[in-house]
């Protein structure tokens, strides 16, 4: 493949704790959709997610149910076509064929993204294998900028990965998308086993599987790991509720309450990041942060109701 490649210009990769929203910016700016970071962590419901795994293991941001999230990535304008799951084990001629489909993506102007410990977008190929976004760099030079065709050696000796194409769609009707986001915010909440596996909890179990967790593993690399990206989450969807409120001046009074209660549930999460913290203090704080996300839902739920019945007016 010596001299063969393409670049695809204007993709980048945000330096956003939620890798997975990180590859979805890079996409939505690739093709001009104009979409800001709220609103892809809205409209796509991640603003919403919270998933613990029963002992704090730190890849709760990753391990949950994403094919709920697909129709509400695609009301945005993006289709993520999932390319397979491969492990330590797949054989030359699986990855060859992954890659084969990955090349031709990107030859179509087609961004991707491999999801192995992190999400990255992919954004082009030279001689020897795919260019991989670092979203922290020069910070961190993790994750690797590369990967190898055939070998996966950036990877290491054990990996799982995902690799998907990132397609252009027609974006849903910008009301019923924000519907269907706070649809999904509620659905999180109140029926959280459709979202999550056994050793993981969504919503409300997600609370309760961290604070179980937290005697022994409060101060763990998880604790601090899920903190970070889950306040993040909280923040963005903070302004996502000011940009509905702006769009919708009749909902902006519950918009901006709405506001509030998720920025005190991203400063609690940020909080019960430390990993010095009491451990009692920090139940207590992840008690109280469940009462109030608790409250935040029903704010949610409350919003839908009332953008809806202006619908039938």
């Amino acid at each position: 493949m010596a001299g063969e490649g393409t670049r695809l210009a204007n993709v980048r990769q945000p330096p956003l704790n939620t890798t997975m929203m990180g590859v979805l910016k890079a996409a939505a700016d690739s093709y001009g959709l104009d979409l800001t970071e709220p609103m892809i962590y809205g409209l796509s419901g991640h603003a919403f997610l919270i998933n613990i795994h029963t002992q704090l293991c730190p890849s709760g941001p990753y391990c949950w149910k994403r094919e709920n999230a697909k129709p509400l990535i695609e009301n945005m304008g993006l289709r993520m076509t999932d390319l397979g799951f491969f492990g330590t084990g797949a054989k030359a001629e699986a990855r060859a064929e992954v890659e084969r489909k990955l090349r031709a993506a990107l030859d179509r102007g087609i961004p991707c993204s491999l999801l192995n410990l992190e999400n990255q977008i992919i954004d082009g190929y030279d001689g020897t294998g795919f260019f991989s976004a670092q979203p922290w760099a020069p910070q961190s030079r993790f994750p690797p900028d590369r990967l190898t065709f055939g070998s996966w050696k950036e990877f290491g000796e054990q990996f799982h990965v995902n690799f998907y194409a990132m397609e252009k769609v027609a974006p849903a009707d910008r009301h019923r998308a924000v519907l269907a986001s706070l649809d999904y915010a509620v659905d999180l909440w109140k029926d959280p086993e459709k979202h999550s596996s056994r050793v993981y909890g969504v919503g409300p179990k997600a609370y309760d599987n961290w604070i179980q967790a937290v005697p022994d593993s409060g101060s763990s690399h998880g604790n601090w790991w899920n903190a970070t990206v889950w306040s993040e989450c909280r923040r963005m969807a903070a302004d996502y509720f000011s940009a509905i409120g702006t769009a919708d001046t009749n909902v902006a009074d519950l918009c901006a309450q709405l506001r509030s209660e998720y920025l005190a549930v991203a400063g609690n999460l940020s909080r019960a990041s430390s990993r010095t913290m009491d451990s009692d203090e920090k139940i207590v704080l992840l008690k109280e942060t469940k009462q109030r996300e608790a409250n935040a839902v029903e704010k949610v739920e409350k919003l839908d109701g009332a953008l809806r019945a202006r619908e039938k007016r």
